[in-house]
């Protein structure tokens, strides 16, 4: 994988593509400071871990889930080391057994595989997507993800995040407390 080992601090100079922009342009709007990494496509938490070098902080997993009718929807942000087990997050948030949303669904925030980002919330206009973040990711320093492209990874505040950016797009939080231990 290819890193540009330079943290960059804002948006990048050259224009990139509309779902990107957007994430700046509100990032800006909101007077939210933010580092850059940019690099060859990350699809997965391995991919990721030269670019946790980069900006000095560990990236959270983002995943994309919906119930078994494809309804409901969720964004679930949890410690990219975590184990992950539907039947827990389900038990939790009191609904039906969760799985993967299919990648057709996730143009509702106008991102692809390998690029989901607690950022596609303000690409959700209609509010399917029901953002989930796990406790220690909720009370981390920063946030690391992608701007709705997996050729750059952000650093921002998690306080701003969850108090500037998740209200502009109008979603609401729901923490939930998931185990380490799965079995």
């Amino acid at each position: 994988m290819e890193i540009d080992r330079t943290l960059y601090k804002g948006r990048p100079a050259e224009r990139r593509p509309d779902n990107e922009e957007l994430c700046y342009d509100v990032l800006d709007k909101l007077g939210v400071e933010y580092f850059r990494a940019d690099h060859s496509p990350a699809y997965t938490i391995d991919d990721c871990r030269g670019i946790e070098e980069v900006l000095g902080h560990t990236i959270c997993k983002n995943l994309f889930l919906t119930n078994r009718q494809e309804t409901d929807f969720y964004l679930l942000l949890l410690p990219g080391d975590k184990p992950f087990k539907t039947k827990i997050l389900s038990k939790e948030l009191g609904v039906a057994r969760l799985s993967f949303g299919r990648k057709e669904h996730l143009e509702m925030m106008s991102i692809k595989p390998g690029a989901v980002s607690v950022l596609g919330v303000l690409h959700d206009k209609e509010k399917k997507v029901r953002l989930v973040i796990d406790r220690e990711v909720y009370e981390d320093d920063y946030i690391c993800c992608h701007p709705c492209r997996n050729t750059s990874t952000l650093k921002i505040k998690t306080k701003d995040v969850v108090e500037k950016v998740v209200p502009y797009s109008g979603h609401d939080i729901t923490v939930v407390d998931l185990p380490w231990e799965t079995e």
